[in-house]
């Protein structure tokens, strides 16, 4: 599915011309891969309903009860609450179905149909329908700020028959928005929709680039939005800056969660110190912990140097200080860390050693011949 630039006129694609990469998030948000496009399937049992992508990633499921003949990517005219509205394929057949088995949708009467697929003349009233949008979000903006409600509108979408606009805003508390509903289909002439929408939510519509350089994860798959605590910072040992833990919507980013069953498998052999290791030597305070390799730094009070130890060791000192004892030295049980050594690296350097000695032979040679 392409972006609304990339039209036809007089038989030329126009384009964006970034070959597929459309850098404004509207070509790749939330696509699919469907998996089973090159399987057969018998035509009789073929799934009727396909789901429909609409702007910014909503997506809704829609029955082909006229047997019409859809592709991926087919613009489609579809029937909605008090009107019709365009979207795209994005996804049919039997992937279909589980999606909507994984959403929860029954299979009822209760889904709309498609009417038809769009032609030409459904697609230039949709576009000059879409080119109210950016106007309406400033007016209605400036309407918003004179009313005074403490509420931030972030996107407007009109209906392809031009017969209602959906208002998404966001807000701290509860609004109260029916004057302003009035004003707006006074001034719009047309049917209003406010509604409200979380900070991950708006970030996901407008879009961006996160730290990592990628587009935002809300934005181009991430659907569903689990809650995210500073505890999943915590077990990761990442340091507690929210400027560095917060996310473009102001919230703790959702990629917190993703490795974090991992790290909780590999706490459960690495023991918790709450306090000080210790030794006839003196007390030993842990310094930094390496979850995956189970290794554990402390150091002596006083002193700069680092001592690795094994989670094992570690247990070991624990034990024997709640008996009561305490250990000589940590140095005799201390861990050696050394770099792991790479396959191809040591390829490399077996390839180096021989073209070294090849050359340090021949070089004994042509000194031996110089001498003669």
């Amino acid at each position: 599915m392409g972006c609304s630039t990339c039209s036809t006129s007089n038989g030329q694609v126009k384009g964006c011309r970034n070959n597929g990469g459309c850098g404004t998030g509207g070509c790749n948000k939330m696509n699919v891969f469907d998996w089973l496009s090159n399987m057969d399937f018998p035509s009789y049992d073929t799934f009727d309903v396909v789901e429909v992508k609409f702007k910014n990633g909503y997506k809704g499921f829609f029955r082909n009860t006229k047997d019409l003949d859809l592709t991926t990517g087919d613009p489609v005219v579809v029937d909605v609450p008090n009107g019709y509205h365009i979207g795209y394929i994005s996804l049919q057949g039997e992937l279909v179905r589980l999606q909507m088995q994984k959403k929860k949708v029954a299979n009822n009467d209760q889904i709309r149909t498609i009417y038809r697929v769009a032609s030409d003349q459904d697609l230039e009233k949709f576009e000059k329908v879409r080119n109210r949008e950016m106007p309406t979000l400033y007016r209605t903006r400036e309407i918003i700020q004179k009313m005074g409600l403490s509420m931030k509108l972030s996107d407007v979408e009109y209906q392809a028959d031009n017969n209602k606009a959906t208002f998404y805003y966001s807000a701290d508390s509860r609004v109260d928005f029916r004057e302003l509903i009035k004003v707006l289909a006074g001034e719009f002439r047309i049917r209003v929709e406010m509604r409200q929408i979380s900070l991950r939510q708006e970030a996901g519509r407008l879009g961006g680039i996160g730290s990592c350089g990628r587009e935002l994860c809300c934005s181009t798959w991430l659907s569903d939005f689990k809650s995210v605590s500073t505890s999943a910072a915590r077990y990761q040992n990442l340091s507690l800056n929210p400027s560095k833990l917060s996310g473009q919507c102001g919230r703790l980013k959702c990629c917190l969660n993703y490795e974090l069953e991992t790290y909780m498998n590999a706490l459960k052999h690495i023991p918790e110190i709450n306090k000080p290791l210790k030794t006839r030597k003196g007390d030993a305070v842990l310094q930094k912990t390496d979850i995956f390799r189970r290794i554990m730094w402390v150091s002596f009070a006083g002193e700069s140097a680092w001592i690795p130890l094994s989670a094992k060791r570690v247990k070991k000192v624990l034990e024997l200080n709640q008996q009561g004892k305490m250990p000589d030295n940590l140095k005799e049980d201390s861990v050696l860390v050394k770099a792991a050594p790479t396959v191809l690296n040591n390829d490399l350097v077996k390839m180096d050693k021989k073209f070294q000695k090849k050359q340090s032979k021949s070089g004994r040679r042509n000194k031996r011949k110089k001498r003669r």
